[in-house]
C-alpha cells in the first residue's frame, strides 16, 4: 500500500515523503482526529486489465478517470479542513499502487482491482480542531460484481426499498463529499432493507421527504418518455464520477438529460430506473417498494 504523511507547519503534501509498504495495520493515537471527530475521507476507483498489445503477451491496465477522483478528494478535504494531495500526486500514487499489486488485477471480464484512497486526520487532537498530522493511504483488493445476479436472471437487476424513517444527508452537512462519517449512519437502514430481501435502499430528502436523492452507495437515474433525469446537486448528493460519465455518454448519444428534483411520483411512474457508481457500475432496477407497495420497473 502507498503511504504519505504531512504535519502541522508543512505546506500540505508538497514535498511530503511517500513510500510503498507491505499491506499492514496502521497505528493511531487514541486521540487522533479521525477516531474522535471523524476527520477523514474515502475514495474509490477501479483498474481493469486490457488485452495484450504486443508480441510479448504483456498486458496493460486501464484506470477510470483517476484525475476526477483526485479532484473529488480535494473538494472533500476543503470541506473537512484537511490538506489534500495534488492531482499529480494522487494519480502517481494510484499508478504505483496498481503496479505493486498487478498480480491481483483479475483477468479481463472477470472483475477489477478496486483502489481505496484514504485521507485521515492521524495526528492527536483532544479538542474540536483540525488534526496536527494527516496520512494519505492507498490500498487495493480484487473484486467482482457488487450486486450478484439471481438464479432466475442473467443480469443483476436489483430491488430497492424507499427509506422513510432515516435520511442519508441534510442541507449544510457533508452529504456532497465522501466523508467517512456519511456511511455508518446508513447502515441501519441498509441492514433492515437487506433483511427484507432488498439489495439496497433509496433515501428521500430530509426537508420535504418526497424528493429522491440517492442509494447508500450509488446515484440514481430515471427514464421516462425517452428522457433521462437524475437528482440535481444541492449539497446532499455525492457528485459521482460514474454519474457524470453517464450523463455525458447519454447526451453524446442524443438523449435529453435533466438534473432536477426527482419526486417520489416521478420514480414510481418511470419507464426505467438505474443506479450508477464506482462499485455498482450501471445497475438496472427491477422494482421499487414504497409504503408497502412494490412498483415494477422495466429493467433493461
Amino acid at each position: 500500500m502507498y503511504v504519505m504523511q504531512c504535519r502541522q507547519g508543512d505546506v500540505g503534501f508538497v514535498g511530503a515523503r511517500a513510500e510503498l509498504v507491505p499491506y499492514r495495520n496502521i497505528e493511531l493515537s487514541p486521540c487522533s482526529g479521525v477516531l474522535n471527530y471523524g476527520q477523514g475521507l474515502i475514495g474509490g476507483l477501479k483498474v481493469y486489465r486490457r488485452p495484450s498489445s504486443d508480441a510479448s503477451g504483456r498486458t496493460g491496465y486501464v484506470l477510470f478517470r483517476p484525475e476526477e477522483n483526485a479532484r473529488q478528494m480535494q473538494v472533500g478535504a476543503s470541506r473537512m479542513c484537511m490538506p489534500a494531495p495534488s492531482v499529480e500526486q494522487f494519480v502517481n500514487a494510484v499508478k504505483q499502487t496498481v503496479l505493486a499489486n498487478s498480480r491481483w488485477v483479475p483477468p479481463q471480464g472477470k472483475g477489477a482491482l478496486y483502489i481505496r484512497p484514504l485521507l485521515i486526520g492521524s495526528g492527536p487532537i483532544l479538542g474540536m480542531a483540525p488534526a496536527p498530522e494527516y496520512t494519505f493511504i492507498i490500498y487495493a483488493t480484487p473484486i467482482g460484481a457488487y450486486f450478484k445476479a439471481s438464479a432466475q436472471e442473467d443480469f443483476s437487476a436489483i430491488n430497492l426499498l424507499v427509506e422513510e424513517e432515516f435520511h442519508r444527508a441534510f442541507l449544510g452537512g457533508t452529504g456532497g463529499v465522501k466523508a467517512i462519517t456519511n456511511y455508518a449512519p446508513v447502515l441501519k437502514a441498509q441492514v433492515d432493507g437487506k433483511s427484507k430481501g432488498f439489495a439496497d435502499v433509496l433515501y428521500l430528502d430530509s426537508v420535504h421527504k418526497r424528493y429522491v436523492e440517492e442509494a447508500s452507495s450509488s446515484n440514481l437515474f430515471i427514464v421516462k418518455g425517452g428522457a433521462i433525469a437524475t437528482p440535481k446537486m444541492a449539497g446532499t448528493i455525492l457528485p459521482g464520477i460514474t454519474r457524470s460519465s453517464t450523463i455525458q455518454l447519454a447526451r453524446d448519444q442524443g438523449y435529453k438529460v435533466e438534473k432536477r428534483l426527482v419526486c417520489i411520483d416521478d420514480l414510481l411512474t418511470a419507464d426505467e430506473v438505474f443506479c450508477t457508481g464506482t462499485a455498482v457500475c450501471i445497475t438496472p432496477v427491477s422494482t421499487v417498494s414504497y409504503k408497502g407497495t412494490r412498483f415494477f420497473q422495466l429493467a433493461q
